[in-house]
């Protein structure tokens, strides 16, 4: 259960629109506590964004898809080329099925972004 009351409504109402996409959800933030048991999560961006020291990672319901947000996602290993996105440092998945949680290593690269989080960012491409 989520102390946010923004979250907590948010959830709701995914619930009540798009059932399958809220079990998409509520496990894609299962797995974010599972790596990261003392991280919070806020509502920001129209998602949810999850920080320990600074922000690590968000999840957003888009109509067809849900996306895993990585905001140092550019310096992420990324051996299968699952992440999207060409911004000089956001990167994402898009996870359109419950399936796609496994498929395409959500564990790996939430736990990435989190131990990225503590690192400084590289400046030597900036």
């Amino acid at each position: 259960m989520t102390k946010d009351p923004k979250v907590a409504q948010f959830l709701v109402e995914i619930e009540a629109l798009d059932a399958e996409k809220a079990s998409i959800i509520e496990a894609l933030r299962s797995l974010v506590f599972r790596i990261a048991p003392h991280a919070r999560e806020k509502m920001m961006y129209g998602g949810i964004i999850f920080v320990s020291d600074r922000p690590f990672c968000g999840l957003f319901v888009r109509k067809e898809h849900i996306t895993i947000e990585f905001d140092r996602g550019a310096e992420m290993g990324d051996p299968r080329g699952l992440l999207e996105g060409s911004g000089r440092h956001r990167r994402h998945l898009k996870v359109h099925s419950y399936n796609d949680i496994k498929q395409k290593q959500a564990e790996f690269y939430i736990t990435q972004s989190f131990r990225l989080e503590n690192c400084p960012f590289r400046t030597e491409e900036m």
